[in-house]
């Protein structure tokens, strides 16, 4: 006979084709499942090792099918028996991994265990019943005595073996209940578990519903195949009656394999990953096309029977051919990734933003200047949301202790920033760094449909805020990664500049009050007061005594030159340094809400720890000097704004000072409360930019929280040891 098993050269073709083509698909998604498993929990084993069992299943296949219908060598048996593994384990794997996919162990009793508990003890059984009968029975014969149609000695019912009935129900019940609890799933503890069932749970079903119709078509060849076996039909003659039968149940079972490999890659159910990765998903399409190829170029040589030599060159050139275009591809794609990185790394031309002189006045709360130009955030943020994560809308909203230098959010497109809830309730839901992204109700937040959290050493310090993909898809893992890196290298970014910038700009400032300070100085000393002198020094020459008469008008010019003295003296920059040493900061805070405020809150509530009065003492006095600076403006913004245009209840001050491995102030007011969220960088909040400027230079940190109608709360911490 030609050829491979039929000998029909177009039957063999696309059998060996189809076989080969599954036998690839199944292996590389079993490997890739267990490889790229976040957590190889028990679920994700047995799915791995399930797809890698089918692909076990294909390899003994083609092997069978690659020796011939008639051939007896002494492998033919290993590889019949080899093959009844995966088909008995197959259909159980299946149904148990749909269940955990579904929900089955999560928060139980839940609805789907209650509805599949009972259906599973019966499978379970189903399936220790096909072992027993497999083992006991001996109802397998070996492929020598199925070609010589040797009598089978096994348990029957109207003579077909009862493990082909049993087998055939176990396996029929294994996938209708699997499509029972895809249908109506249970709970889901995973991030974004609803997404990933919405769009990988219409390839499952699908699959299932491919593996019932082979299922049934199974069933039905093996008590067709018992029943010729019972009237002595030929094996010859029923092998190649059943061949096209085979032929389709394996072209079913590649349109199945498909499906579950589309599931995995869209959204990866079976690897634990957060988000689905896109890298995957190029590879699984590369690998559906080299399994397709390979299937076809291998299994025409074998239906052709060539000679190995030239089977072996046509796969040598097929390979060679895929390696190359992988390698396209790799280049290629870091092409782009370079082109994308490139607004990253570019320059932000900070030392002109830095040696750039202030010439705008910005708030009426301090007195500093503002540069006329800003840290270009625009371009690379911009360059992230359109090239990189193509969102429709996005917004990097700093908080935390940074969120009083970086100021304004940043938007995409530009001027899109709506009004956002309050987003304190949101922070709560990060809880560490491990948190990848939360996903946000359409409702609440509008266009927005991702949060992802941002982190430094200080802790939570922005959110980016992600709207729908342009294309409609879902964000992949690598694109969260690195957006959540960006929008920390933004966020820092701006922070130092602008610490930097004000430091500057404040240098500026001292330089040129120094210099007016000495210029009149020097004008008062050489103009007035060392005539003065000069004066009184001729009034004195040449006189041995004076009488009162001639003594008052040079005690009159002493005088003079002592009062100018004296007022330049007082002119020259004061420090609180003596009152803050002599009374410490909480004496000095307290005096300040009684003499300056004392009409500006209806109660006022100390609440001071006595180690942290104590550790006060302990800092610099640099430190003290800014922490107090502090504190003044913010106990000012309290009594100044927290009233808004009415309060409908009193207003109430709590000043809090604590020691937590370092000195916190808190000072809270329950009035109108602030846009922490939105902060305007235009005129407003420049105060509190310049003392978290300043708390940061000390080693500090300014941050704020506010509900609208609630509370404000600012937060001065000062490190041990700063």
């Amino acid at each position: 006979m030609d050829g491979i098993a039929t000998g029909k050269f177009i039957v063999d073709w696309a059998l060996m084709s189809v076989t080969l083509f599954n036998a690839i698909l199944l292996l590389w998604l079993g490997i890739m499942v267990l490889l790229n498993a976040e957590r190889r929990t028990w679920a994700v084993w047995l799915a791995g090792l399930g797809l890698l069992m089918g692909g076990v299943f294909f390899i003994s296949h083609a092997a069978l099918l690659g020796h011939g219908l008639e051939e007896f060598s002494g492998d033919m048996n290993f590889w019949w028996h080899l093959a009844w593994l995966p088909v008995i384990g197959a259909p159980l794997a299946w149904y148990v991994v749909m269940l955990w996919y579904s929900g089955f162990w999560q928060e139980r009793p839940n609805p789907l265990f209650k509805r599949q508990g009972p259906w599973f003890a019966v499978i379970l059984l189903l399936a220790l019943a096909v072992v027993l009968l497999l083992v006991v029975a001996n109802p397998v014969p070996t492929y020598v005595q199925v070609w010589n149609l040797k009598p089978l000695k096994t348990p029957n019912v109207a003579g077909m073996p009862l493990l082909f009935l049993v087998y055939s129900v176990y396996m029929v019940l294994c996938i209708l209940l699997s499509l029972d609890a895809l249908s109506r799933p249970g709970p889901t503890g995973r991030l974004m578990g609803d997404v990933a069932r919405r769009r990988a749970r219409p390839w499952l079903i699908s699959a299932s519903y491919v593996q019932l119709v082979v299922s049934l078509l199974v069933a039905w060849v093996m008590s067709w195949i018992m029943l010729g076996l019972r009237s002595h039909t030929s094996l010859y003659e029923l092998a190649v009656t059943t061949i096209a039968f085979d032929l389709s149940i394996a072209a079913l079972l590649a349109v199945a394999i498909l499906l579950v490999g589309q599931a995995i890659v869209a959204y990866e159910i079976f690897t634990g990953k957060s988000l689905p990765r896109r890298g995957f998903r190029r590879q699984w399409i590369s690998t559906v096309i080299l399994a397709a190829g390979y299937g076809l170029v291998v299994g025409l040589s074998l239906a052709l029977g060539l000679r190995q030599v030239y089977s072996l060159l046509s796969t040598t050139l097929l390979m060679t051919i895929f390696y190359a275009l992988f390698n396209w591809r790799t280049h290629r794609e870091r092409e782009l990734y370079v082109e994308h990185l490139r607004p990253f790394v570019a320059s932000q031309h900070l030392y002109d933003y830095l040696v750039r002189p202030s010439t705008r006045p910005a708030g009426r709360l301090t007195g500093e200047t503002t540069a006329t130009t800003e840290v270009d955030a625009g371009t690379p943020f911009r360059a992230l949301c359109e090239e990189v994560l193509a969102a429709r809308v996005a917004y990097l909203i700093a908080r935390g202790p940074l969120a009083s230098l970086v100021g304004a959010p940043l938007s995409y497109p530009e001027g899109a920033l709506k009004s956002l809830p309050p987003l304190s309730d949101l922070e709560r839901e990060f809880a560490s760094p491990s948190t990848m992204c939360v996903a946000l109700d359409p409702q609440e937040y509008e266009d927005v449909r991702l949060a992802v959290p941002l982190w430094s050493e200080r802790g939570l310090v922005g959110l980016l805020l992600l709207g729908d993909k342009q294309d409609g898809g879902i964000y992949t893992q690598e694109e969260i990664e690195i957006a959540r890196s960006s929008g920390e290298r933004l966020i820092d970014t701006i922070a130092s500049a602008r610490i930097a910038q004000r430091l500057m700009a404040l240098q500026r400032q001292r330089i040129a009050e120094s210099q007016v300070l000495d210029h009149q100085t020097r004008r008062l000393l050489h103009d007035d007061i060392l005539p003065q002198l000069h004066t009184a020094m001729l009034l004195l020459s040449g006189r041995s005594e004076l009488s009162p008469e001639t003594a008052r008008p040079v005690l009159e010019q002493l005088a003079e030159v002592h009062r100018r003295v004296s007022d330049l003296l007082h002119s020259m920059p004061s420090s609180p340094t003596a009152r803050l040493t002599e009374g410490g900061v909480v004496q000095s805070l307290r005096q300040l809400v009684e003499e300056e405020m004392s009409g500006a809150f209806d109660t006022v509530t100390w609440e001071v720890e006595e180690e942290a009065e104590t550790q006060a003492g302990s800092f610099s006095r640099v430190g003290i000097e800014v922490l107090f600076y502090a504190a003044r403006e913010l106990l000012r913004n309290a009594g100044k704004h927290a009233r808004g245009s009415g309060l409908p209840h009193p207003l109430a001050l709590l000043v809090a000072v604590r020691w937590r491995e370092g000195l916190e102030l808190v000072v809270q007011d329950n009035g109108v409360g602030m846009e922490a969220a939105q902060p305007s960088a235009e005129g407003t909040g420049q105060g509190l930019i310049l003392h978290g400027t300043m708390m940061a230079v000390v080693g500090g940190t300014l941050s704020v929280e506010s509900s609208p109608g609630e509370y404000t709360r600012m937060i001065l911490f000062l490190p041990e040891g700063a």
